[in-house]
């Protein structure tokens, strides 16, 4: 449904898109959408929840000895593994559809903050402190999206993970000019 969904948002838009067509173009019924999905615009989260568990399940299997960015590191590793081709074919028409409406905007941001609280109780389950925590995944968070983008553009075969990794010593590099 996914796919329809950012197939049909690419077409005519998110407004222009009812749940009727999504579920016609994914071959299911009204109803069957709705057993997944409360309405169309958590079509594009779909598997914030996942998502959220392996980068704290990652956190949390990080050495002992390892720093909260490091720990941050282990987390986009271990989330990075559930990204697959179509996540990358899915990339650039999903950020279409994401600027081309407010309130797929608002939903985007929504889920960058579920993102964060995941990695920052993790953090903090861990024995780091609230500070620390909070912004080691706000440079998580910050890494992800950035390395998302890398990965949609680049032309290497490389995981996602690689590129959410260079993003986040990248960030790293970049407060120690703080």
């Amino acid at each position: 449904m996914v796919v329809a969904a950012v197939e049909l948002f690419a077409e005519q838009g998110y407004d222009a898109t009812t749940v009727a067509e999504i579920a016609e173009r994914a071959g299911v019924t009204k109803s069957t959408f709705f057993r997944h999905f409360p309405d169309k615009r958590e079509l594009l989260s779909a598997g914030q929840l996942m998502l959220s568990e392996l980068l704290a399940a990652g956190i949390a299997e990080a050495p002992a000895e390892a720093t909260p960015l490091a720990a941050v590191a282990a987390g986009l590793e271990r989330a990075g593994q559930a990204f697959g081709p179509m996540n990358r074919e899915l990339g650039p028409r999903m950020a279409a559809a994401i600027a081309s409406s407010a309130e797929l905007q608002e939903r985007e941001a929504l889920k960058r903050i579920g993102l964060s609280v995941a990695m920052s109780e993790a953090l903090v389950a861990r024995g780091v402190t609230a500070p620390v925590a909070h912004l080691a995944a706000e440079m998580g968070v910050l890494a992800f999206k950035q390395g998302y983008a890398a990965w949609v553009e680049s032309a290497e075969e490389t995981g996602f993970g690689p590129h959410a990794i260079a993003a986040l010593e990248a960030l790293r590099e970049a407060s120690a000019a703080l």
